[in-house]
């Protein structure tokens, strides 16, 4: 008990580490970069496909964001040209998802959501007239 005792707080730092509040803010960005596999694992298994949620580009941009803002602070290049641009794909995926996401069919006979390309329900096989879309999770026309 004494040795991992001696691990964590060896001289009387927890993990050995000197913290401070930059060391706070690239642990935090590093810990909410790597939890997004959680989400897009979470995700894909809870679908049975390969799903990639918002969440996770989210989690991307904020853990990114992080860690830039800690290699500046350290005035580590490899650091800052790791995390400079990772914000470009992160952001044009969300805008493609939320796109997307807005462009979604409604069918007025079984209310499922069906995709922007669909010309019948994926259910019910009703005729879809493109007229009624969900924006945004909006309530369902007449609801």
């Amino acid at each position: 008990m004494d040795a991992l005792w001696h691990f964590l707080w060896g001289d009387g730092r927890l993990l050995g580490i000197q913290w401070s509040l930059w060391k706070v803010i690239g642990w935090v960005g590093n810990l909410v970069f790597f939890s997004r596999f959680f989400i897009q694992w979470y995700a894909t298994e809870k679908r049975k496909q390969v799903v990639v949620p918002s969440a996770f580009w989210w989690m991307s941009i904020v853990g990114s964001l992080l860690l830039l803002i800690y290699g500046l602070y350290r005035r580590d290049s490899v650091i800052i040209f790791s995390y400079l641009f990772n914000w470009i794909p992160y952001i044009r995926n969300l805008i493609i998802h939320y796109r997307h996401k807005a462009a979604r069919q409604f069918c007025p006979a079984c209310e499922a959501v069906c995709i922007p390309a669909a010309h019948y329900c994926h259910l019910c096989g009703q005729r879809l007239d493109g007229a009624e879309r969900v924006f945004l999770n909006a309530a369902p026309a007449g609801g």
